[in-house]
């Protein structure tokens, strides 16, 4: 059974989060410090449903390991990579668009926007968090997709920053690696964690918690992912045309997997 007063208590939780970070945002005068508190707010609102629940089964706590996992390396990659360039440009065109009170305003459009969106995405994690029972076949499917999905963002993201560290790539793409089969590695690698962190709600019963992977690759395919990454990489990059010529924007292109694979 799901205990929603806990869920609606878990809101609560992250709104105080919201706010002291929109405080910090106020301090630093940069609102993109909301992008290393997006994937902080899941282990917080996994962590809410896990004591409010006082623990429990083995998929319970191995779910709060994997949020746990997942959360920390892309909080701390996303600090890390942003740390030393000021307000990303995306955030400098809602502030310039959002005046005047930009800074009252960035409460609720920014921080308390995203917020709710991760409270309304977290519903999965609560239902298999709630679920005392051990792990089973389905279980195991899920944590598959958790895996592949956890190694493409993670990889992907170590391959772009390391890339991006060595002066000699700048202004080139890279085109290598995961890159050389889907120009998103890291979006596509962030969508299978939501589906398999939904097909291990689909084990605990919660199969209707289906709009939380769609809402997830959605943003990720139609909104804050893909599109205003294209759109800004197309204008600053004249070799991103021939780039979506010749690589998938979102699925890894198998053939070609299988062709280097054959090659080696």
């Amino acid at each position: 059974m799901i205990e929603f007063n806990i869920y609606f208590f878990s809101l609560f939780v992250i709104t105080i989060f919201a706010i002291i970070f929109w405080v910090i945002s106020l301090m630093v005068k940069d609102v993109s410090i909301v992008d290393t508190l997006w994937s902080l707010m899941f282990i917080v609102f996994s962590g809410v449903f896990f004591l409010s629940l006082d623990g429990g089964g083995p998929k319970s706590s191995l779910v709060l390991i994997l949020v746990f996992i997942w959360g920390f390396r892309l909080s701390l990659y996303i600090t890390i990579r942003n740390w030393g360039h000021g307000e990303d440009k995306r955030y400098k065109a809602i502030r310039k668009n959002n005046q005047p009170l930009f800074e009252l305003k960035s409460l609720y459009l920014i921080f308390g926007f995203q917020a709710v969106i991760a409270w309304i995405i977290s519903m999965p994690l609560l239902i298999t968090i709630s679920d005392k029972d051990s792990l089973d076949f389905v279980s195991l499917i899920g944590i598959l997709f958790w895996l592949i999905g956890f190694s493409f963002e993670a990889i992907s993201d170590l391959q772009l920053y390391k890339f991006k560290s060595n002066l000699k790539n700048k202004g080139k793409l890279l085109t290598r690696g995961l890159w050389k089969y889907t120009r998103h590695p890291n979006y596509f690698g962030n969508a299978c964690i939501w589906w398999g962190f939904y097909i291990l709600a689909l084990s605990s019963g919660g199969w209707w918690s289906i709009y939380s992977p769609v809402l997830m690759t959605l943003l990720l395919l139609k909104f804050s992912g893909v599109p205003l990454l294209e759109k800004s990489m197309r204008k600053t990059n004249k070799e991103y045309d021939s780039y979506i010529a010749s690589t998938n924007s979102f699925f890894p292109s198998f053939a070609k997997i299988i062709e280097d694979i054959k090659s080696r």
